[in-house]
This record gives C-alpha cells, structure tokens and sequence, in this order.
C-alpha cells in the first residue's frame, strides 16, 4: 500500500512538473518580443497602391499586408522630402526638433531613435536599403546602405562601414540582402529590420525583366494636368512641371546616338546607363531604341509633348511599383515560411506622396494632398484585426512611439508623435483633430517655396512665406483638388481666425514658433 502511495505520489508530481513546464513554455511563447519589419519605398503615391487607388495599378502583395491588418485612410507625413522624412521616422519628431529640415544637412546621429532604444533592450537592428541622411546609420547592429540615393543597377552598398558593390537590380538586391541578414541573425532574440527601398524615385528606372509590363497602355489624364494655377503664386512658380521641367533623356529614356536630342541632365543619364552589364545594356537598349524612333517621327509639342511624356513616365513609375510590390511578396512568404510571420508587426509606408500628373507635376514637397498623404499599411494579427480601417490623421512622428509601444517600451516624453496601437485597441479613442506641416527647402531645383500650414478633416490652411507672403485654404470636400483658393472669401474670414488659431496652438505645441532660425 505504501509502496503504491509512493508511486501515485511520484506521477502526480511528474504530472505537475510536465504541467508547469507546458505553461511555462506557453508563458515564454506568449511574452516573446513581436519583430519588427519596417518597409519603406521613396515617393510612392498613393495613386498607385490598389488598396486606396486602383486606377493604374494592381499590388497584391501590398494590398495583403492591409487586408490583413490594418490601412490608415489618413495618413500624412510632416515634411514632403527625403531625407528630413527619414529623420522624422527615426526619431518621433518634427524637422525643426531633430535637426534635419533639408536634404543638404547632415542627420545627428547621436540623438535618440526607436533603433537605438529597441536595440538597449534585446532587438537585433538592422537596416538595408536607402539611408540618405550623409551621416553614417548608428543604433543598428548591421546596416547595409546606399550611397546616397544609390543607383537602380549594380549599386554599391556601405556595409558596417565598407563600401561593397553589388550586381543586378536595386529593389531585387536589397530583398536578397534583408532575407540573408535574416538567415544569419541571432534567432533567440526579436528583430527590428528596416528594409527601406530606392524604388519610386526618379528617374524610374525599371527592372529589365518586368519591361513586358503596361506596353501599350493608355493611362487616364488626371483633370488637373492643365491646371493654370490661378490665385496661387507659389504653384504658379514650380520647377516640378512634366511639360516643362521633366527632361526627355534623363526622365524619359530618349538617349539617341545621333544625340538630336540634348537636354540638361543627358549626361547624368548617359553615366547612369553606362554602370549597365553588357547583358542589362542590351535588354535596356531592345526596349528603348524603338520608344526613341517612335518620338523623333513624330515632332511633338506643345500639349501633345506634355502628353507624351506623362504616358512615358507613368509607364515607368509603375514597373517600379511592380517590382516593390513582387519583393514585398518575397518577405511575407519568407516570414510565413519560418513560422514568424503572425510574430512580427509589418509596416508598410512612403517617406512622401508623389505627384502623378496632378496639377500638371511629378515630385512632391508642396502641401496639397498628393504630397502631404502616403499609403501606410500594417499587420500584426496579435493586436490588429484583419480588414481593419482607421480614419483618424495620422503622421510619420507617430511611426516611433508605435514601434516602441508595440515592444512594450516607455515612449520617451520628448517623442512628439503618439503610438497608433491606441487606435488598433480603440477605432474611436480620442485622437488629434489636425495634423502640421512645415516645409523647408528654398531654393532648390523644383522651386518650391517654404510654406507651413495645418490640415483638419475638412480644410486646409497654407502660409507660403520667405520670399513670398501668401496664403491658401481650401475645402477638402468640396474641393479635393485644391483648385479654389478661398483665403479672401467673404464667407471664410471666421473659419479662417479659427484655422489660425489652432495653426498658432500647433506650433507652440511642437515648439515650432521662431522662423528667423531657417
């Protein structure tokens, strides 16, 4: 009897160590750190992404992340250029708190970034990609970037500090180069990889392989391509026009050997190409050759010229997008693959909007909605249900403190954007009822005046200032194109004192009051 009491006594606590092993397993999976995966291609409309616009273009790949997670309906950045966005995303702040307001500076890297504290509590860092900040990345534990804007084809790469080239197709490399930092990472700890691309920005050049895309394709005009710019001074006096400023060689392609075609960036582009391998030389010269007969018969201008080019650029942008779109299929399946997928929070953005023939334009930089928006998608099942669709103004300060929350990390006090897992908990939490923006880049090529302003649900008021003193309000719903400048109706003068006055509480909140400093 003895003997069988022991022996009860002894399964009942094999049982209950079994037990207590299985819940502390369970525990461990529960409390493990979700990864991180933040992708982020350079000027990518909102046009062209399915899941808001699909007019031009179908991208699945993308379209998944937010049918599986969430789309942000308004999402908007706080400054429309390169490298000053970049600086915001890292640190959680406006231009004027970190330092960066233009692209002709060098970013600070010795402030405080959601890599750097990810990082001091148990992430493995990475970026690959485009950096464009001049000053070598800090918090990562390996970076693999591009020298400055880098090149569509066999660029080379800053790798820990050495300067390795690479061979083939720009977005095709740095998705080889993420899913092998991948491979090799320290699987015990959580991953924060930024896979940041090259792809759209111009000069849109595609992958060789995807040149069978959009042949022949006719794209709708947008109503606003003639846009005669009436009672706006600073969009009269642009330098980011297709018809006028989008050059024939280094945009279009139109390289002709007779060279009958001479243009201000021809030599830019011949440098371009001749980075080519003789294989990628010869597909690119198949392709093009026939496109450059086909112009030169047909002695174009005038609105027919600006047509023509606007069908040849769009024709192009979107290959990129095609191939932005194929990659970001090649991380899901590979997540799904290594049983992460469902651990990792994906973050899908645009470190701007772009103009796809919108008030006659390509670029970005100005406040009009084309510009201000990105598409922003995400996906971490754990948190955010599927088909989610939030609507509240959000902006890319809000892109760190989110990061940081999802962690579980404190969000520093002098972040200035707030984490979005408020709104995957909560679709109705109380939120921000206006968002700013403050551009700083005068002069510079495409002449885009200095302007700051402040965007709510319905309207928008814009103060171009420096050289000019104007101002702009347009109604949203009532206007989406912003074609009526309603600053001197009558009718407007309170909402104008309103609009003002929230400008004014704004800046003072961000701290954003002195403009003699720029």
């Amino acid at each position: 009897m003895k003997k069988q009491y022991i022996q009860m006594a002894l399964c009942m606590a094999l049982v209950a160590i079994l037990f207590s092993s299985c819940q502390s397993t369970k525990n461990q999976q529960d409390q493990k750190k979700p990864n991180i995966l933040f992708i982020m291609t350079d000027d990518h409309s909102l046009q062209t992404f399915s899941a808001y616009d699909n007019r031009f273009i179908e991208t699945p790949n993308l379209d998944r992340i937010g049918e599986e997670g969430a789309i942000f309906r308004n999402s908007f950045v706080t400054n429309s250029i390169c490298g000053p966005s970049r600086a915001v995303m890292l640190t959680g702040k406006h231009s004027h708190k970190n330092g960066h307001i233009n692209n002709s500076l060098t970013f600070d890297g010795n402030q405080v970034t959601f890599p750097k504290l990810l990082r001091a509590n148990g992430y493995q860092t990475s970026i690959v990609g485009k950096w464009h900040l001049k000053s070598l990345p800090t918090g990562f534990d390996n970076y693999e970037v591009l020298i400055d804007q880098g090149d569509y084809y066999n660029s080379d790469f800053i790798t820990n500090g050495d300067t390795i080239p690479s061979d083939g197709y720009v977005t095709n490399v740095i998705t080889d180069k993420s899913i092998n930092w991948l491979e090799n990472r320290d699987a015990e700890k959580p991953f924060c990889l930024l896979v940041h691309h090259k792809a759209t920005h111009r000069i849109w050049q595609p992958d060789t392989a995807l040149f069978h895309l959009f042949k022949n394709r006719e794209f709708d005009v947008p109503e606003t391509f003639f846009d005669d710019y009436q009672n706006r001074q600073a969009a009269a006096e642009q330098r980011m026009h297709i018809a006028n400023d989008m050059d024939l060689v280094y945009d279009l392609k139109l390289l002709d050997e007779e060279e009958e075609i001479q243009t201000k960036y021809r030599k830019n582009y011949e440098h371009m190409i001749a980075q080519l391998t003789p294989e990628q030389r010869e597909a690119w010269d198949k392709e093009y050759d026939p496109i450059i007969e086909d112009f030169k018969s047909r002695n174009l201008e005038g609105k027919e010229l600006a047509l023509y080019k606007y069908q040849r650029y769009m024709q192009d942008y979107l290959r990129c997008v095609a191939s932005v779109d194929n990659n970001v299929g090649r991380l899901l399946n590979y997540l799904e693959e290594k049983g992460e997928l469902d651990n990792t929070l994906i973050v899908y953005t645009s470190d701007q909007g772009f103009y796809m023939g919108e008030h006659g334009w390509f670029d970005k930089r100005f406040m009009y909605e084309q510009s201000l928006r990105t598409p922003l998608v995400m996906r971490y099942p754990k948190v955010i249900k599927p088909k989610t669709q939030l609507h509240q103004l959000v902006q890319n300060i809000d892109y760190a403190p989110t990061f940081l929350d999802v962690a579980g990390l404190k969000v520093p006090a002098d972040m200035q954007g707030e984490s979005l897992v408020k709104l995957f908990n909560d679709k109705d939490a109380d939120w921000r009822e206006a968002i700013y923006y403050h551009y700083y880049e005068f002069p510079n090529e495409h002449m885009v005046k200095r302007h700051y302003g402040i965007r709510t649900g319905r309207y928008k008021l814009i103060h171009f200032y420096n050289d000019i003193d104007k101002w702009e309000l347009y109604d949203l719903v009532d206007d989406p194109n912003e074609m009526v400048n309603l600053y001197e109706h009558p009718s407007m003068q309170g909402l104008i004192r309103k609009l003002k006055k929230q400008l004014k509480e704004l800046q003072e909140k961000y701290e954003d009051t002195d403009l003699s400093t720029y």
